[in-house]
């Protein structure tokens, strides 16, 4: 099949919770050239829910049921829980069928590599879903490196933190192993994939994993420590316990540094019910970051540096140009594996009280 506006690409996605409601379903509907066909979910609520807010769309209440028609299906979505992602995209790649699969792909980056060799066996795009490099902040500093703006970069501070001082329980925030929960493999997954974007391969990493709230069961409070080949240093910081937030990067260069502050507002538009359109992904210049040289952002010093949009449904523009072979895979599993390979060597170091060396 092909990917034109008259025969879109039939989607089934697997999961219909926060991922696959607020982000992937979205999304995929907003995409030329993808329709999505599908929802897998057990839940009646979402059942009716995914009804509502695509109407048409079919519903299945079991994986199983999806693949047992994998023939009327050009891409699977896997959005279920963490712990079903490497068995859901094994079936769907063994069934002939292109997947995408949420972040973290897998627990170890073994079972990434596993993954990645069988999609290149079968002759398959397999892809991350690694949303947070259309973030508008990753993109603008993205532009300000090319541009040279900050000189060589020596540190690179990274924090996604959140005051969230009661558990809400769940499968994200379980302690057993098998569920992969936790923040480290949560947020962790995309401040790692970030980083290792921006600044390449890490070969060191010391981390600090703990967990604060009474009732909590899983990491809620995690720093991490990368050395990279580079020789940047990342400090990364993933966190449910923070009660006065910090900058969202602070990026420290020969020349100059870049300070800002807030979450990407692509997330909660998405939760508000917005769709992508005209303006989507921009923000006031009021949430602009600042550049500048022996100064604080916090007493007026630097300069704004206008945001550039975010742009999350360039994930899936991408994803389709690379079905048709008009372009590469956006996030292929063998870059999942290597940020793995830091937050496996990042348990380890919190764990062992070591610093790993990559």
């Amino acid at each position: 099949m092909t990917g034109t506006t008259a025969s879109p690409r039939r989607v089934g996605l697997v999961g219909y919770g926060l991922a696959g409601s607020v982000f992937h379903a979205p999304l995929i509907a907003a995409t030329e050239g993808l329709a999505l066909d599908t929802v897998v979910t057990s839940n009646p609520q979402r059942q009716e829910q995914a009804r509502a807010e695509h109407p048409g769309v079919r519903v299945a209440a079991t994986p199983d049921e999806l693949f047992e028609r994998a023939a009327e299906l050009d891409l699977i979505v896997v959005a279920s829980p963490n712990r079903t992602h490497v068995p859901l995209a094994t079936t769907g790649l063994r069934a002939g069928l292109p997947v995408v699969v949420d972040k973290p792909v897998a627990g170890t980056a073994a079972e990434a590599r596993e993954l990645a060799a069988l999609a290149e066996d079968r002759g398959l795009l397999l892809s991350v879903f690694q949303n947070r490099r259309w973030d508008n902040d990753f993109l603008t500093l993205q532009r300000l490196l090319a541009e040279g703006e900050l000189g060589d970069v020596w540190r690179f501070e990274s924090r996604f933190e959140r005051w969230r001082p009661q558990p809400k329980g769940g499968w994200r925030e379980s302690g057993d192993p098998a569920e992969i929960g936790g923040l480290l493999y949560d947020l962790g997954s995309h401040v790692v994939d970030q980083a290792l974007t921006l600044f390449g391969p890490a070969t060191q990493v010391h981390a600090e994993s703990d967990v604060r709230r009474p009732g909590a069961e899983a990491d809620d409070d995690t720093f991490i420590a990368l050395t990279h080949a580079s020789g940047v240093r990342s400090h990364l910081y993933v966190s449910a316990t923070t009660a006065q937030l910090g900058p969202r990067f602070r990026v420290l260069g020969s020349k100059a540094g870049y300070v800002k502050y807030g979450l990407d507002p692509q997330e909660a538009a998405l939760r508000d019910g917005e769709r992508p359109g005209p303006g989507w992904g921009r923000e006031p210049e009021s949430a602009w970051g600042t550049i500048g040289a022996g100064e604080s952002p916090a007493t007026g010093g630097g300069t704004p540096v206008p945001t550039l949009p975010g742009d999350y449904p360039a994930y899936y523009a991408a994803v389709t140009r690379a079905l048709d072979g008009d372009g590469a895979n956006p996030v292929t599993a063998v870059e999942a594996a290597a940020a793995l390979d830091v937050l496996e060597a990042a348990r380890r170091s919190a764990r062992d009280g070591v610093v790993v060396k990559l």
